[in-house]
């Protein structure tokens, strides 16, 4: 199951103009502008977060396609069409969380297409609202299947 597509109660219940999409990833201004400018420069990219435990972690930036992604990983959403993923086994400790991929001044990390710019992405999250972890309706041992890309 994609995370991006769960979806009400009341939609599973047959009512789908009632279904409202858990967002789970989102982006500031900043890091909107910077995605702007890699694009310009490298094509369509896509993000990986593949490690960090909290508030700070520097998600990857790559051009897309550049890394692979397969089973292990979870596809969260996407940020201006970037597809965000993270590695199934972070997900489950961040599986109550929404993520907002920011910029601050600071190398990424080597690989990152933002490295050279002097800024870097980082994560800023909180925990879902009450309302978002009740439309989700989700057993706690519930992992998303890895949509295809």
């Amino acid at each position: 199951m994609d995370p991006r597509e769960t979806t009400s109660a009341a939609a599973e219940a047959g009512n789908p103009a009632d279904a409202v999409p858990v967002e789970r990833v989102a982006a500031t201004a900043a890091a909107l502008t910077l995605i702007a400018e890699l694009r310009a420069e490298h094509g369509p990219l896509m993000f990986h977060q593949s490690g960090g435990c909290c508030d700070g972690s520097s998600p990857m930036c790559y051009a897309q396609g550049e890394l692979l992604v397969g089973d292990a990983d979870v596809l969260l959403g996407d940020i201006d069409g970037s597809p965000f993923y993270m590695t199934r086994a972070q997900f489950e400790y961040w599986r109550h969380t929404h993520l907002t991929l920011d910029v601050v001044p600071g190398r990424g990390g080597m690989f990152s297409l933002e490295g050279p710019t002097g800024r870097r992405f980082i994560i800023r999250s909180r925990l879902l609202s009450d309302a978002e972890h009740s439309a989700e309706e989700l057993p706690e041992d519930w992992l998303p299947d890895r949509p295809r890309a």
